[in-house]
């Protein structure tokens, strides 16, 4: 008896295999192109809510010290990469330059409490204190501020307003009478001269707290002549009154240290410098100005010393000129977790993670996915099987048959499983497999009688599950 060897068939990937690496490689593409599109959502808002926006700050002389803060104010917010740009407007005086911020043709000013304070004015940080030192002749002590009402004053300070400032301390009304009492001393002029002339029983000076420490002049007045530094017993007096005016100390040795003056701290008063916004400035335009100039207050900070200390706006309700809220937001909370600072962005990060994830999918669940095999469908493989059972003329060709069909078999159950072949058909699949089972089990019985075996005992390897 010839043995025939079916002829073997090629080696295909198994379907439910293809489909799993089909499906996976579509849903591994999908799930890139989401984080892909994410990123770049997120890159594009990112961008666009970080848009660059100018902030138009109004000075007056270029050479005032506000003027040369607006300018390194401009150079930190350019080197730090801010979406702030400065554009700063020159004009003749401060004056002008707060009426510019009143009109609203300028965002931002510097102005010191005395000025007139525009109503939309939200103060953004304190950039200096300006100090009244009273100071008289010899050991003449001034011990009140009635007593110094009585004496004709020099004013030694940068700008006629400090004048008017000192004639509204002493409540001495404007005019030509109170204008003689009290007046600016002439340009260049110093202690030694304004008090050798004899025409003036009193200097006060209004000076920079910041510049009056680098000041080496005053050491030397004291070196050639002994002048007296006073304290005005008034200053909470003077502070309630006017809320312009602020309680201010003269530290021990702050003028001079060889002799020291003051020999104990003073009490004074004196005015603030205060960046201030509109009050219609974006709270996140305030705040990143807040942020940037208490971040870098040594870049800030001009040679003489003016805005050495910057300090943050007073938040209190009550204030002299209201913090922004922006800056107030800044003030009260600059310790902001990684969630608040870029909520912004990982709200819009979830949103188009969102978005772009579900049209993803359903272009994956409607269009491009490969649908499960039907399991009617790998009927058509056993009944493959089946017809080949006529030419297997061997045991072992029908063994081979036997390991195909649990092959097929095996490949359904997996499929099943993993959701690569469909319940539908199931029954006619069950019922092809059982048909041709049975079919190789006779051929096998019918082999064994044409190979002389009379016992009756029918072989069949029966099918393994995954």
């Amino acid at each position: 008896m010839s043995a025939e060897v079916p002829t073997p068939r090629p080696n295909k990937q198994p379907v439910h295999q293809w489909l799993l690496e089909t499906n996976r490689g579509q849903l591994l593409l999908f799930a890139l192109l989401t984080l892909i599109l994410t990123v770049a959502t997120v890159w594009g808002g990112r961008i666009w809510l970080r848009n660059s926006e100018t902030v138009t700050f109004a000075v007056g002389n270029a050479n005032a010290p506000e003027a040369r803060f607006a300018t390194k104010l401009a150079a930190v917010l350019k080197n730090n990469s801010s979406r702030l740009r400065l554009k700063i407007v020159s004009n003749p005086d401060m004056a002008k330059a707060l009426g510019q911020f009143d009109r609203r043709e300028a965002d931002v000013v510097v102005l010191r409490t005395d000025a007139r304070i525009p109503t939309r004015a939200r103060a953004l940080a304190i950039l200096e204190h300006d100090v009244v030192m009273l100071i008289s002749p010899g050991s003449k002590k001034i011990k009140s501020l009635a007593e110094l009402k009585k004496k004709k004053i020099a004013v030694l300070a940068d700008g006629d307003s400090n004048a008017a400032f000192v004639r509204n301390i002493l409540e001495i009304t404007e005019g030509a009478e109170g204008n003689a009492r009290v007046q600016m001393a002439p340009a260049n002029s110093t202690l030694d001269k304004l008090f050798s002339s004899g025409g003036y029983g009193a200097v006060v000076a209004v000076a920079h707290a910041s510049a009056i420490v680098k000041d080496k002049s005053w050491e030397q007045y004291a070196k050639r002549s002994q002048f007296t530094l006073n304290a005005i017993d008034e200053a909470k007096t003077l502070a309630r009154r006017h809320p312009g005016i602020s309680e201010e100390t003269l530290a021990k040795g702050m003028l001079s240290t060889t002799p020291e003056i003051p020999d104990d701290d003073l009490d004074t008063v004196g005015l603030q410098w205060l960046l201030v916004a509109q009050s219609r400035m974006p709270a996140t335009t305030a705040e990143e100005l807040a942020r940037t100039i208490y971040e870098n207050k040594a870049e800030l900070a001009l040679e003489n010393g003016f805005a050495s200390r910057i300090e943050p706006a007073d938040v209190d309700k009550d204030a002299f000129i209201v913090a922004h809220p922006g800056a107030a937001e800044y003030i009260n909370d600059d310790t902001k977790s990684f969630l608040d600072r870029y909520s912004d962005l990982l709200y819009l990060g979830a949103g188009a993670l969102s978005v772009i994830g579900s049209i993803f999918l359903g272009i994956y669940t409607k269009v491009t996915r490969v649908a499960p095999e039907k399991a009617s469908e790998l009927a058509t493989a056993i009944l493959d099987v089946g017809e080949r059972i006529a030419h297997a003329n061997t045991v072992e060709a029908l063994e081979a048959l036997q390991d195909e069909l649990e092959t097929i078999l095996r490949g359904a159950v997996i499929g099943l499983r993993d959701g690569t072949i469909s319940s539908d058909g199931l029954d006619t699949f069950k019922l092809g497999y059982e048909l041709v089972r049975d079919e190789i089990g006779m051929r096998r019985e019918s082999l064994k009688r044409q190979a002389g075996h009379d016992d009756n005992v029918v072989i069949v390897k029966s099918a393994q599950s995954a």
